[in-house]
Protein backbone atom coordinates (compact mmCIF):
# COMPACT_ATOMS: atom_id res chain seq x y z
CA UNK A 1 0.00 0.00 0.00
CA UNK A 2 2.70 2.15 1.04
CA UNK A 3 4.51 1.49 -2.41
CA UNK A 4 1.18 2.57 -4.16
CA UNK A 5 1.06 6.00 -2.70
CA UNK A 6 4.46 6.47 -3.12
CA UNK A 7 3.52 6.30 -7.00
CA UNK A 8 0.12 8.18 -6.93
CA UNK A 9 2.07 11.06 -5.39
CA UNK A 10 4.60 10.78 -7.74
CA UNK A 11 2.05 10.87 -10.47
CA UNK A 12 0.39 13.56 -9.33
CA UNK A 13 3.01 15.81 -8.78
CA UNK A 14 4.51 14.85 -11.98
CA UNK A 15 0.75 16.08 -13.71
CA UNK A 16 1.24 19.27 -11.34
CA UNK A 17 4.37 19.93 -13.00
CA UNK A 18 3.36 19.05 -16.49
CA UNK A 19 0.68 21.33 -16.23
CA UNK A 20 2.43 24.15 -15.05
CA UNK A 21 4.99 23.95 -17.62
CA UNK A 22 1.87 23.85 -20.16
CA UNK A 23 0.79 26.96 -19.16
CA UNK A 24 4.17 28.58 -18.85
CA UNK A 25 4.48 27.49 -22.51
CA UNK A 26 1.33 29.44 -23.34
CA UNK A 27 1.99 32.62 -21.65
CA UNK A 28 5.46 32.52 -23.22
CA UNK A 29 3.78 32.42 -26.70
CA UNK A 30 1.73 34.84 -26.27
CA UNK A 31 4.54 36.98 -24.90
CA UNK A 32 6.51 35.53 -28.30
CA UNK A 33 3.70 36.33 -30.93
CA UNK A 34 3.21 39.90 -29.68
CA UNK A 35 6.94 41.13 -29.53
CA UNK A 36 7.64 39.25 -32.81
CA UNK A 37 4.31 40.71 -34.51
CA UNK A 38 3.75 44.26 -32.93
CA UNK A 39 7.37 44.56 -31.36
CA UNK A 40 8.67 48.35 -31.24
CA UNK A 41 12.41 47.90 -30.59
CA UNK A 42 13.33 48.18 -33.98
CA UNK A 43 11.81 51.49 -34.54
CA UNK A 44 13.32 52.62 -30.96
CA UNK A 45 16.44 51.43 -32.13
CA UNK A 46 16.25 53.07 -35.19
CA UNK A 47 15.31 56.53 -33.33
CA UNK A 48 18.31 56.33 -30.93
CA UNK A 49 21.18 55.42 -33.88
CA UNK A 50 19.60 57.52 -36.43
CA UNK A 51 18.06 60.99 -34.72
CA UNK A 52 20.51 60.80 -31.61
CA UNK A 53 23.75 58.90 -32.85
CA UNK A 54 26.51 58.39 -30.47
CA UNK A 55 25.66 58.54 -26.93
CA UNK A 56 29.02 59.06 -24.93
CA UNK A 57 28.87 59.71 -21.26
CA UNK A 58 28.29 63.09 -20.48
CA UNK A 59 28.08 64.07 -24.07
CA UNK A 60 24.39 66.33 -25.25
CA UNK A 61 23.51 63.30 -27.11
CA UNK A 62 23.08 60.99 -23.79
CA UNK A 63 21.32 63.37 -22.48
CA UNK A 64 19.14 63.49 -25.42
CA UNK A 65 18.84 59.51 -25.07
CA UNK A 66 18.01 59.76 -21.21
CA UNK A 67 14.59 62.01 -22.70
CA UNK A 68 13.75 59.70 -25.48
CA UNK A 69 14.15 56.43 -23.56
CA UNK A 70 11.74 57.83 -20.87
CA UNK A 71 9.57 58.78 -23.37
CA UNK A 72 9.59 55.21 -24.94
CA UNK A 73 9.04 53.56 -21.52
CA UNK A 74 6.27 55.66 -20.69
CA UNK A 75 4.58 54.93 -24.40
CA UNK A 76 5.97 51.17 -23.61
CA UNK A 77 3.02 51.84 -20.61
CA UNK A 78 5.40 51.51 -17.74
CA UNK A 79 3.42 52.28 -14.12
CA UNK A 80 6.31 54.65 -13.28
CA UNK A 81 8.83 55.98 -15.28
CA UNK A 82 11.45 57.91 -13.44
CA UNK A 83 15.11 59.39 -13.65
CA UNK A 84 18.20 58.58 -11.03
CA UNK A 85 21.10 60.64 -10.96
CA UNK A 86 24.68 59.80 -10.96
CA UNK A 87 27.87 61.90 -12.05
CA UNK A 88 29.63 60.45 -14.72
CA UNK A 89 33.01 61.07 -16.13
CA UNK A 90 33.49 63.60 -19.41
CA UNK A 91 35.96 62.70 -21.88
CA UNK A 92 35.72 64.08 -25.11
CA UNK A 93 37.59 63.02 -28.42
CA UNK A 94 38.33 66.13 -29.74
CA UNK A 95 39.47 66.86 -33.84
CA UNK A 96 39.97 63.59 -35.65
CA UNK A 97 43.64 61.99 -34.89
CA UNK A 98 46.25 61.38 -37.40
CA UNK A 99 49.27 58.91 -37.32
CA UNK A 100 51.97 57.72 -39.87
CA UNK A 101 54.70 55.17 -39.80
CA UNK A 102 58.40 56.17 -40.85
CA UNK A 103 59.85 54.06 -42.69
CA UNK A 104 63.92 53.73 -43.46
CA UNK A 105 63.42 54.71 -47.13
CA UNK A 106 61.86 58.11 -46.01
CA UNK A 107 58.06 57.31 -46.86
CA UNK A 108 55.11 56.86 -44.56
CA UNK A 109 52.55 55.36 -43.83
CA UNK A 110 49.33 56.47 -42.80
CA UNK A 111 47.79 54.83 -40.01
CA UNK A 112 44.19 54.24 -39.83
CA UNK A 113 43.59 54.86 -35.82
CA UNK A 114 41.90 56.11 -33.11
CA UNK A 115 42.39 57.64 -29.53
CA UNK A 116 41.51 54.99 -26.81
CA UNK A 117 39.18 56.42 -24.25
CA UNK A 118 39.76 58.09 -21.27
CA UNK A 119 43.51 58.84 -22.93
CA UNK A 120 45.36 62.30 -22.40
CA UNK A 121 46.00 64.23 -25.78
CA UNK A 122 49.39 64.34 -27.21
CA UNK A 123 51.56 67.44 -27.17
CA UNK A 124 49.80 69.91 -29.99
CA UNK A 125 52.71 68.98 -32.35
CA UNK A 126 51.62 65.52 -31.59
CA UNK A 127 54.36 62.62 -30.63
CA UNK A 128 57.01 60.94 -32.69
CA UNK A 129 59.40 58.10 -30.87
CA UNK A 130 61.05 55.09 -31.94
CA UNK A 131 58.08 52.52 -31.64
CA UNK A 132 58.78 49.00 -29.84
CA UNK A 133 56.74 45.75 -29.93
CA UNK A 134 55.35 43.34 -27.52
CA UNK A 135 53.36 40.45 -28.16
CA UNK A 136 51.78 40.27 -24.92
CA UNK A 137 52.30 41.54 -20.82
CA UNK A 138 55.01 39.28 -19.92
CA UNK A 139 57.22 40.38 -22.57
CA UNK A 140 56.82 44.45 -21.90
CA UNK A 141 57.72 43.36 -18.12
CA UNK A 142 60.95 41.25 -19.63
CA UNK A 143 62.10 44.25 -21.55
CA UNK A 144 62.31 47.04 -18.58
CA UNK A 145 62.88 50.71 -18.39
CA UNK A 146 66.31 50.25 -20.86
CA UNK A 147 64.54 48.86 -23.72
CA UNK A 148 60.79 50.58 -23.44
CA UNK A 149 62.08 54.46 -21.71
CA UNK A 150 61.45 56.97 -24.34
CA UNK A 151 59.96 55.09 -26.72
CA UNK A 152 55.99 54.14 -28.59
CA UNK A 153 54.76 51.02 -27.60
CA UNK A 154 53.23 48.59 -30.19
CA UNK A 155 50.63 46.21 -28.26
CA UNK A 156 50.44 43.45 -31.09
CA UNK A 157 48.52 41.40 -28.67
CA UNK A 158 45.94 39.28 -31.40
CA UNK A 159 43.08 37.67 -30.17
CA UNK A 160 42.96 34.08 -30.12
CA UNK A 161 40.91 32.63 -33.12
CA UNK A 162 40.65 29.11 -31.71
CA UNK A 163 38.35 30.63 -29.38
CA UNK A 164 34.67 29.52 -30.18
CA UNK A 165 33.10 31.97 -27.48
CA UNK A 166 34.55 35.07 -28.37
CA UNK A 167 34.09 36.83 -25.39
CA UNK A 168 36.09 34.90 -23.74
CA UNK A 169 39.02 35.49 -26.31
CA UNK A 170 37.90 39.49 -25.53
CA UNK A 171 39.00 39.05 -21.91
CA UNK A 172 41.84 37.06 -22.02
CA UNK A 173 43.60 38.56 -24.58
CA UNK A 174 42.37 42.77 -24.20
CA UNK A 175 45.39 43.64 -21.47
CA UNK A 176 47.00 45.79 -24.05
CA UNK A 177 44.30 48.02 -24.29
CA UNK A 178 42.68 47.57 -20.50
CA UNK A 179 46.27 48.63 -18.68
CA UNK A 180 48.79 48.48 -21.48
CA UNK A 181 49.43 52.57 -21.41
CA UNK A 182 49.66 52.55 -17.49
CA UNK A 183 52.32 49.83 -17.21
CA UNK A 184 54.03 50.92 -20.16
CA UNK A 185 54.53 54.40 -18.34
CA UNK A 186 55.53 52.29 -15.87
CA UNK A 187 58.82 51.45 -17.97
CA UNK A 188 59.52 54.85 -19.29
CA UNK A 189 57.24 54.89 -22.73
CA UNK A 190 56.06 58.44 -23.92
CA UNK A 191 53.24 56.58 -25.71
CA UNK A 192 51.39 53.54 -26.92
CA UNK A 193 49.55 52.13 -29.89
CA UNK A 194 47.59 49.06 -29.64
CA UNK A 195 46.47 46.54 -31.66
CA UNK A 196 42.31 46.42 -31.70
CA UNK A 197 40.40 44.24 -30.49
CA UNK A 198 38.94 42.22 -33.04
CA UNK A 199 39.58 38.70 -34.56
CA UNK A 200 39.35 39.60 -38.32
CA UNK A 201 41.54 41.56 -40.12
CA UNK A 202 39.73 44.93 -41.48
CA UNK A 203 40.45 48.84 -41.54
CA UNK A 204 38.50 49.69 -38.44
CA UNK A 205 40.16 50.76 -35.52
CA UNK A 206 37.77 49.71 -32.38
CA UNK A 207 37.97 52.33 -29.38
CA UNK A 208 37.45 51.68 -25.51
CA UNK A 209 38.58 52.01 -22.37
CA UNK A 210 41.91 52.29 -20.79
CA UNK A 211 42.51 52.68 -17.33
CA UNK A 212 45.90 54.52 -15.96
CA UNK A 213 47.68 54.29 -12.95
CA UNK A 214 48.40 57.35 -10.72
CA UNK A 215 51.28 56.51 -9.81
CA UNK A 216 52.94 56.90 -13.08
CA UNK A 217 52.64 59.27 -16.24
CA UNK A 218 49.60 59.45 -18.03
CA UNK A 219 50.95 58.64 -21.74
CA UNK A 220 48.44 59.13 -24.44
CA UNK A 221 47.49 56.32 -26.34
CA UNK A 222 45.77 54.84 -29.17
CA UNK A 223 45.09 51.82 -31.24
CA UNK A 224 45.20 51.03 -34.51
CA UNK A 225 43.15 48.51 -37.09
CA UNK A 226 44.10 44.53 -37.52
CA UNK A 227 45.09 44.87 -40.83
CA UNK A 228 48.04 47.95 -40.06
CA UNK A 229 49.17 46.12 -36.78
CA UNK A 230 49.66 43.28 -38.98
CA UNK A 231 51.75 45.07 -41.56
CA UNK A 232 53.40 47.54 -38.58
CA UNK A 233 54.74 44.30 -37.17
CA UNK A 234 55.96 42.82 -40.27
CA UNK A 235 57.81 45.86 -40.98
CA UNK A 236 59.10 46.05 -37.53
CA UNK A 237 60.60 42.51 -37.57
CA UNK A 238 62.17 43.76 -41.23
CA UNK A 239 64.14 46.67 -39.23
CA UNK A 240 62.39 49.05 -41.83
CA UNK A 241 60.09 51.18 -39.37
CA UNK A 242 62.30 54.64 -37.92
CA UNK A 243 59.84 55.90 -36.08
CA UNK A 244 55.95 56.37 -34.83
CA UNK A 245 53.83 59.36 -35.07
CA UNK A 246 50.49 60.44 -33.73
CA UNK A 247 48.50 63.76 -33.06
CA UNK A 248 45.22 63.39 -30.47
CA UNK A 249 43.01 65.76 -29.69
CA UNK A 250 41.42 64.24 -26.64
CA UNK A 251 40.75 65.33 -23.08
CA UNK A 252 39.20 64.85 -20.10
CA UNK A 253 36.37 67.23 -18.74
CA UNK A 254 35.19 67.22 -15.05
CA UNK A 255 32.31 65.26 -14.45
CA UNK A 256 28.90 65.63 -15.85
CA UNK A 257 25.60 65.23 -14.41
CA UNK A 258 23.53 62.67 -16.38
CA UNK A 259 20.80 59.66 -15.30
CA UNK A 260 20.00 55.80 -15.06
CA UNK A 261 16.44 55.97 -16.77
CA UNK A 262 14.15 53.41 -14.83
CA UNK A 263 10.25 52.15 -16.14
CA UNK A 264 8.42 49.70 -13.82
CA UNK A 265 5.50 47.57 -13.78
CA UNK A 266 4.38 47.01 -10.34
CA UNK A 267 4.29 43.66 -8.94
CA UNK A 268 0.64 42.27 -8.10
CA UNK A 269 1.50 39.76 -5.08
CA UNK A 270 4.67 40.43 -4.37
CA UNK A 271 6.00 44.07 -5.15
CA UNK A 272 8.83 44.75 -2.88
CA UNK A 273 10.81 42.00 -4.59
CA UNK A 274 12.22 43.30 -7.93
CA UNK A 275 13.48 42.30 -11.19
CA UNK A 276 15.58 44.09 -13.51
CA UNK A 277 16.21 44.02 -16.77
CA UNK A 278 18.20 45.90 -18.35
CA UNK A 279 20.98 47.44 -21.25
CA UNK A 280 23.35 50.55 -21.35
CA UNK A 281 22.32 53.69 -22.86
CA UNK A 282 25.78 55.30 -23.09
CA UNK A 283 27.79 54.35 -26.03
CA UNK A 284 31.05 54.83 -27.91
CA UNK A 285 31.62 57.87 -30.00
CA UNK A 286 32.63 56.64 -33.00
CA UNK A 287 29.55 55.66 -33.84
CA UNK A 288 25.67 54.57 -33.25
CA UNK A 289 25.96 51.89 -30.39
CA UNK A 290 23.55 49.96 -32.01
CA UNK A 291 24.68 46.37 -30.65
CA UNK A 292 26.46 48.37 -27.94
CA UNK A 293 23.96 48.67 -26.22
CA UNK A 294 21.36 50.29 -28.31
CA UNK A 295 19.69 46.58 -28.59
CA UNK A 296 19.74 45.79 -25.27
CA UNK A 297 17.95 49.17 -24.48
CA UNK A 298 15.54 48.88 -26.41
CA UNK A 299 14.80 44.96 -25.95
CA UNK A 300 14.42 46.04 -21.95
CA UNK A 301 12.13 48.69 -22.98
CA UNK A 302 10.04 46.04 -24.73
CA UNK A 303 9.63 43.90 -22.30
CA UNK A 304 6.97 46.15 -20.53
CA UNK A 305 5.61 47.38 -23.95
CA UNK A 306 4.96 43.17 -24.39
CA UNK A 307 3.41 42.45 -21.06
CA UNK A 308 1.00 46.19 -20.75
CA UNK A 309 0.12 45.02 -24.46
CA UNK A 310 -1.07 41.63 -23.68
CA UNK A 311 -2.58 42.41 -20.62
CA UNK A 312 -0.29 39.99 -18.66
CA UNK A 313 0.03 41.22 -15.14
CA UNK A 314 3.55 39.92 -12.99
CA UNK A 315 3.29 38.99 -9.51
CA UNK A 316 6.83 40.48 -8.59
CA UNK A 317 7.94 44.32 -9.84
CA UNK A 318 9.58 44.33 -13.37
CA UNK A 319 12.17 47.14 -13.37
CA UNK A 320 13.79 48.18 -16.96
CA UNK A 321 17.06 50.01 -16.52
CA UNK A 322 18.86 51.99 -19.14
CA UNK A 323 22.04 52.58 -17.56
CA UNK A 324 24.70 55.18 -18.11
CA UNK A 325 28.41 55.04 -18.39
CA UNK A 326 28.96 51.54 -18.80
CA UNK A 327 31.89 52.36 -21.12
CA UNK A 328 34.00 54.39 -19.33
CA UNK A 329 33.38 54.12 -15.64
CA UNK A 330 30.25 52.31 -14.81
CA UNK A 331 29.19 54.85 -12.25
CA UNK A 332 25.20 54.39 -13.61
CA UNK A 333 25.57 50.98 -12.08
CA UNK A 334 27.75 52.48 -9.21
CA UNK A 335 24.22 54.84 -8.47
CA UNK A 336 21.96 51.92 -9.02
CA UNK A 337 23.15 49.55 -6.27
CA UNK A 338 23.80 52.57 -3.84
CA UNK A 339 20.24 52.85 -4.31
CA UNK A 340 18.85 49.33 -3.49
CA UNK A 341 21.30 49.63 -0.45
CA UNK A 342 20.07 52.71 0.73
CA UNK A 343 16.62 51.53 0.41
CA UNK A 344 16.95 48.61 1.12
CA UNK A 345 15.31 47.24 -1.47
CA UNK A 346 14.79 43.50 -2.05
CA UNK A 347 16.35 42.37 -5.41
CA UNK A 348 15.87 38.76 -6.56
CA UNK A 349 17.11 38.58 -9.95
CA UNK A 350 18.92 40.83 -12.65
CA UNK A 351 19.39 40.37 -15.90
CA UNK A 352 21.64 42.44 -18.70
CA UNK A 353 21.55 42.68 -22.34
CA UNK A 354 24.97 43.84 -23.39
CA UNK A 355 26.51 41.31 -26.35
CA UNK A 356 24.74 42.49 -29.28
CA UNK A 357 21.31 41.96 -30.82
CA UNK A 358 22.39 38.77 -32.48
CA UNK A 359 20.46 35.65 -32.61
CA UNK A 360 20.10 34.46 -28.84
CA UNK A 361 21.54 31.15 -28.03
CA UNK A 362 21.37 31.23 -24.17
CA UNK A 363 22.25 32.61 -20.85
CA UNK A 364 24.67 32.51 -18.32
CA UNK A 365 23.89 33.24 -14.53
CA UNK A 366 25.59 34.23 -11.50
CA UNK A 367 23.63 31.20 -8.74
CA UNK A 368 23.79 29.19 -6.12
CA UNK A 369 23.45 25.50 -6.14
CA UNK A 370 20.07 25.37 -5.34
CA UNK A 371 19.03 28.42 -7.50
CA UNK A 372 20.42 26.61 -10.59
CA UNK A 373 18.35 23.20 -10.07
CA UNK A 374 15.20 25.55 -10.46
CA UNK A 375 16.22 27.60 -13.20
CA UNK A 376 17.13 24.59 -14.74
CA UNK A 377 13.65 23.16 -15.05
CA UNK A 378 12.65 26.09 -17.47
CA UNK A 379 15.21 25.49 -20.09
CA UNK A 380 12.82 23.23 -22.03
CA UNK A 381 10.50 26.14 -22.47
CA UNK A 382 13.01 28.10 -24.53
CA UNK A 383 14.16 25.70 -26.66
CA UNK A 384 11.44 26.90 -29.37
CA UNK A 385 12.79 30.24 -29.27
CA UNK A 386 16.39 29.75 -30.12
CA UNK A 387 17.92 29.36 -26.65
CA UNK A 388 19.32 25.91 -25.66
CA UNK A 389 21.40 26.73 -22.78
CA UNK A 390 21.95 28.32 -19.50
CA UNK A 391 25.05 27.94 -17.66
CA UNK A 392 27.18 29.21 -15.23
CA UNK A 393 28.94 32.09 -16.20
CA UNK A 394 29.14 36.32 -15.99
CA UNK A 395 26.23 38.43 -16.15
CA UNK A 396 27.17 42.08 -17.35
CA UNK A 397 28.80 44.78 -15.80
CA UNK A 398 25.95 47.30 -14.83
CA UNK A 399 23.54 44.60 -13.39
CA UNK A 400 27.27 42.58 -11.33
CA UNK A 401 26.80 45.31 -8.39
CA UNK A 402 23.77 43.77 -7.47
CA UNK A 403 25.86 41.07 -6.29
CA UNK A 404 25.72 42.57 -2.67
CA UNK A 405 22.08 42.58 -2.70
CA UNK A 406 22.03 38.37 -3.09
CA UNK A 407 20.42 38.81 -6.32
CA UNK A 408 20.67 35.74 -9.04
CA UNK A 409 21.94 37.71 -11.51
CA UNK A 410 22.16 36.36 -15.57
CA UNK A 411 23.12 37.62 -19.12
CA UNK A 412 22.07 37.12 -22.35
CA UNK A 413 24.29 35.15 -24.74
CA UNK A 414 23.55 35.82 -28.41
CA UNK A 415 25.87 34.18 -31.27
CA UNK A 416 29.14 35.98 -30.87
CA UNK A 417 31.09 35.64 -33.69
CA UNK A 418 30.57 38.91 -35.89
CA UNK A 419 30.31 41.27 -32.14
CA UNK A 420 33.85 41.85 -32.09
CA UNK A 421 34.21 42.95 -36.13
CA UNK A 422 31.51 46.12 -35.05
CA UNK A 423 32.65 46.19 -30.80
CA UNK A 424 33.53 49.81 -30.26
CA UNK A 425 34.23 50.50 -34.18
CA UNK A 426 32.54 52.89 -36.96
CA UNK A 427 30.69 49.72 -37.91
CA UNK A 428 28.51 49.83 -35.01
CA UNK A 429 25.59 51.22 -36.70
CA UNK A 430 21.57 50.46 -37.26
CA UNK A 431 22.10 48.34 -40.46
CA UNK A 432 24.05 45.74 -38.55
CA UNK A 433 21.27 44.53 -36.39
CA UNK A 434 19.08 42.14 -37.76
CA UNK A 435 15.06 43.21 -36.57
CA UNK A 436 14.30 39.30 -36.74
CA UNK A 437 17.37 38.63 -34.22
CA UNK A 438 16.65 41.55 -32.04
CA UNK A 439 13.29 40.32 -31.62
CA UNK A 440 14.48 37.10 -30.75
CA UNK A 441 16.89 38.53 -28.29
CA UNK A 442 13.65 40.41 -26.68
CA UNK A 443 11.31 37.02 -26.80
CA UNK A 444 13.43 34.74 -24.64
CA UNK A 445 14.29 38.12 -21.89
CA UNK A 446 10.77 38.73 -21.54
CA UNK A 447 10.13 34.71 -21.00
CA UNK A 448 12.80 34.77 -18.39
CA UNK A 449 11.82 37.70 -16.69
CA UNK A 450 7.98 36.68 -16.37
CA UNK A 451 9.17 33.30 -15.21
CA UNK A 452 11.31 34.31 -12.69
CA UNK A 453 7.91 36.90 -11.91
CA UNK A 454 5.41 34.07 -11.98
CA UNK A 455 8.02 31.50 -9.83
CA UNK A 456 10.31 33.34 -8.11
CA UNK A 457 13.80 32.38 -7.23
Amino acid sequence: MKKIYCIFSALVLFSFATSAQNQDSVTIKKLADDILTNGKLYDNLRYLCKKIGPRLSGSANAQKAVLATAKMLKEAGADTVYLQPCMVPHWIRGKKETGYIQLDDQSKYNLQLCAIGNTVGTAVGGLRAPVIEVKNMAELQKLGVDAIKGKIVFFNIVMDPTYINTFQAYGDFGAGRFTGPAQAAKYGAVGAMVRSLSINVNDYPHTGVTRYDDAYPKIPAVCISTKDANWLSEQIQSKKVVSAYFKTNCKMLPDAPSYNVIGEIRGTEFPDEIITVGGHLDSWDLAEGANDDGSGVTQSIEIIRALKATGIKPLRTIRAVMFMNEENGGKGADAYLENALQKKEHHIFALESDAGGFSPRGFTFEMTPDKEKKLMQWLPLFYNYGVYFFSKGGSGSDVGPLRKTGAVLAGLSPDSQRYFDIHHAATDVFENVSERELKLGAVNMAALVWLVSEHGL
